[in-house]
């Protein structure tokens, strides 16, 4: 029998589908699953966005080919939007877009590093982004973050891990899974250290319309006349105007980088989807009142889980932001896939283990709240109190 790819059959199954299969011996005993699992947002698109889509689909122009990097007018609309946020000239050119975020760090992990070559990969890590490595057969190298430290990578410590092999740097801000939010003098020093190894920088920056400060740049990386040596930015339009079905994502780098990453573009998708890009350019300059409830919305729902965190500090918060927590649990010694399934079997809230995103996360579980209301948030009481006696493997009792 013919064999599959040994690359593909070794990369880990994706685990969301395993997480919900948990919710299958959940009485409903404390009401209505709570899944608070998967980064998905909660609201759809305004009305006046779904007409627009309608209509695009509508079009003759939408059922054809598209340009490899994307259509020029969402290009476009696109790069002013970015110029105006960060304060920064980057072109049109200098943009890509792609069939979701996903395949942005696809392509963008192609570009920069081949089988054998090494990225680094701060743990925990976004388990799409360990896949993808694996399935390519690029090393990830773990650069281990602490709660003590917030989460936040030191460029010190991973300029001890780079060697000859990394061709990369891959950063997550907001990060999936712990919502740490990296201050900017942290991706400035990652810069430098890629710049002077001479290896990339890549910057997956989904989450970043959810920030705390409501118009301010995430960071000034873009600033930096040389940003284009080093820098490769990778945005989602999914998370910040609720169209996750329609796979858009964005690449932003220098111009010779895009042409590169053009031959794989042109072979993992032709062109993006239409539809999205057609209505897209209008979305960007009329919806950002929207946006701003959008964000504000997720804040309301940080708050939400803190608060009715709080009376169970077994349950520690050990960092929080956008659209994620990550959650001590107080089973010492279990394994998270226990603690995550007993949760979601006994009380109904779904998580994701730790143990998803890398090694020595056997401690944490990941929650993401984008797609939960704040009332239900802060209904989680009750089933936090039952979370203090779950049933789980091996009899291990909470801290």
């Amino acid at each position: 029998m013919a064999e599959v790819n040994r690359l593909i059959v070794d990369t880990a199954t994706p685990p969301i589908p395993e997480a919900q299969g948990w919710l299958a011996g959940y009485s409903g005993a404390y009401g209505p699953v709570v899944n608070l699992s998967q980064a998905v947002p909660g609201d759809p698109p305004p009305q006046s966005f779904l007409a627009r889509l309608s209509d695009a689909a509508a079009l003759p122009e939408a059922a054809k080919y598209g340009d490899i990097f994307g259509d020029r007018t969402l290009r476009e609309a696109f790069a002013e939007d970015v110029r105006a946020l960060y304060g920064a000239e980057i072109s049109a050119n200098e943009t890509a877009i792609t069939a979701g975020c996903n395949q942005a760090f696809f392509v963008s992990v192609m570009a920069v590093a081949k089988a054998g070559d090494a990225v680094l990969l701060p743990a925990p890590w976004y388990f799409n982004h360990k896949m993808t490595l694996d399935m390519l057969g690029i090393e990830a190298r773990p650069l281990p973050l602490s709660a003590e430290d917030r989460f936040v990578p030191d460029a010190r410590r991973a300029a001890e891990l780079i060697d000859e092999k990394v061709k990369a740097v891959v950063l997550v801000t907001p990060n999936n899974p712990t919502g740490a939010v990296y201050p900017d003098t942290t991706l400035r020093a990652f810069k430098d250290l890629c710049e002077a190894r001479g290896i990339w920088l890549i910057v997956d920056e989904t989450y970043r319309d959810f920030l705390p400060q409501a118009g301010e740049a995430p960071h000034t990386l873009f600033s930096a006349s040389d940003w284009r040596k080093t820098v490769v930015s990778l945005y989602s339009f999914s998370k910040a105007y609720a169209i996750p079905g329609h796979r858009v994502g964005a690449i932003i780098a220098s111009g010779d980088f895009i042409a590169e990453a053009g031959k794989i573009l042109d072979c993992v998708q032709i062109s993006p989807p239409r539809v999205p890009q057609l209505a897209l350019p209008w979305a960007i300059r009329e919806l950002k009142d929207w946006r701003e409830e959008t964000r504000a919305a997720i804040l309301e729902r940080i708050e939400a889980f803190r608060a009715a965190l709080q009376p169970f500090p077994a349950w520690r918060i050990d960092q929080i932001g956008a659209y994620f927590a990550y959650l001590r649990h107080p089973y010492e010694g279990a394994a998270a896939r226990d603690v995550a399934a007993a949760l979601a079997r006994e009380t109904g809230v779904l998580t994701l283990p730790g143990s998803y995103f890398g090694p020595g996360q056997e401690g944490h579980l990941r929650v993401a709240f984008a797609n939960v209301d704040a009332n239900v948030l802060l209904g989680l009481g009750e089933r936090f109190a039952a979370a203090g006696n779950l049933s789980i493997s091996g009899n291990i009792a909470c801290k």
